[in-house]
This record gives C-alpha cells, sequence and structure tokens, in this order.
C-alpha cells in the first residue's frame, strides 16, 4: 500500500482523516467507557447512607366505622316552630324519614290528645312525614278551623257535649284521612256541688260544736246549783 506522502495533496489530505479516525482516542487509566460519554457514575460510600434521611410520612388516621355516615336529622314532628327537617337535610346533610312529593296528598296526622287545659279544650296532633300546607281541625262534624303547617296544637274554646275531634292535613293534591277521638266535656258542676258539701259538712261541724259547748255549760250551771243547795242546806 503506498505511503500517504507519495500521494497528490488533496488525496493526502484524505487519507490523514482517515488514518486519525480509526485510531482510538485516548483515555484516563481506571477510567470507564461511560467517562468517555461524558457520564459520570457515583458509588455512595457508608457515609453517604449516614447521611441519608428518608422522608417521614403522615400517620395514618383510623377510621370510625360511623364517621361519614349521614345521620338523622334532628326534627321532632310533633313540636311547633321548628325548622323544617327538608331544610336541614341541605344545610347538614342529614337524612329525613320518607316525605311525599307536593303532587301526592298526604298522610294522616297523629292526634295526640283533646283535653281541657285552663279555660278552654285544646287539640295536639303530629305532623305527618309528607308534604304538608295546612291543617283542618272539626267538631262534632260542623264546625273547622284550618291551621298553618307549622302548627302543632289549637284551642277549641268550650265544648260542652260530647263531640268526635278531627284532624286532616292537606296540600295542593288533596286532603288526607282524619285523624279522630271522642271528647267527653267536664262536667262544670263538680265546682258547685264540692262547693256546697264542703258548706254543708262546716255547718254541721259548727253546730255540732255549739251543741258540746251548751251542755258543757248547762252540765256546770247544774253542779254550781247543787253545791249551792247542799251548802244552804249545811247551814241550817
Amino acid at each position: 500500500m503506498a505511503s500517504c506522502g507519495d500521494l497528490p495533496p488533496s488525496v493526502m489530505i484524505v487519507c490523514l482523516l482517515l488514518v486519525r479516525g480509526s485510531s482510538p482516542l485516548p483515555t484516563t487509566p481506571g477510567a470507564s467507557p461511560m467517562s468517555t460519554r461524558g457520564v459520570l457514575s457515583k458509588t455512595l460510600s457508608p457515609k453517604d447512607y449516614e447521611d441519608y434521611d428518608p422522608p417521614t410520612m403522615a400517620p395514618i388516621k383510623p377510621i370510625h366505622p360511623d364517621e361519614g355516615k349521614p345521620q338523622r336529622c334532628d326534627y321532632d314532628p310533633c313540636l311547633e316552630s321548628q325548622i323544617p327537617c327538608a331544610n336541614l337535610s341541605i344545610t347538614t346533610g342529614c337524612l329525613c324519614r320518607g316525605v311525599t312529593l307536593h303532587n301526592v296528598a298526604p298522610e294522616a296526622p297523629d292526634l295526640k290528645s283533646v283535653s281541657w287545659e285552663g279555660s278552654e279544650v285544646v287539640v295536639r296532633w303530629c305532623a305527618p312525614y309528607s308534604y304538608v300546607t295546612a291543617y283542618i281541625v272539626t267538631v262534632g262534624g260542623e264546625q273547622s278551623k284550618k291551621f298553618g303547617k307549622g302548627e302543632r296544637s289549637s284551642g277549641l274554646g268550650d265544648v260542652e257535649n260530647v263531640a268526635e275531634v278531627c284532624v286532616s292535613a292537606v296540600n295542593d293534591a288533596g286532603s288526607s284521612e282524619e285523624s279522630c277521638t271522642m271528647y267527653q266535656p267536664r262536667d262544670s258542676s263538680l265546682p258547685l256541688k264540692a262547693g256546697l258539701i264542703g258548706g254543708a259538712l262546716g255547718f254541721l261541724l259548727l253546730l255540732l260544736l255549739a251543741v258540746l259547748l251548751w251542755r258543757h255549760r248547762r252540765q256546770r250551771n247544774q253542779e254550781a246549783s247543787i253545791s249551792m243547795h247542799n251548802t244552804a242546806a249545811m247551814t241550817q
């Protein structure tokens, strides 16, 4: 093969380039092949492991079985002036008992009592778990009164005769069945009878005391008369 020095200048330049490309690159003793490409590999020493601080993890909080489970709303259908259960459910996420839609007639309310309280008859009821706009109370099937959806009691005045008192719930779709009970009027003559009996007993007691006092005085007068008579007889 001819040396590069015997060739023309242009060919000699190409020859030199080929010779340089085929020669290995100088390397540093002990260096890995990867170091020649500019990538360094580092081996961690024991000291590096001692200084290593692994990231800390937050402790896992145990989950209570009832945590996150919706609770029933604190709603009593027998109390007046309460926040509607639907509003409580929206604000707190609690659960209401089943409530019918506005286009379904409500269920019957629960009539609790009809009794004489103070100066009139009072009827009390509990709301059904239905959509209600008002309540209707009837006495004897004739007298009727309408009350708001938030009311749970009403005064009926003085019911003099035995009468059936009923309560029903209504909304835009219709009215519920009536919840009824019989009312027995109180005996208005009872206080008068009690007063007359008490007065008669008091009069009899006073009369008895007067008789006893009269008999006692009479007995003393008789004893005094006898004593005076005996004294006069002894002096004669």
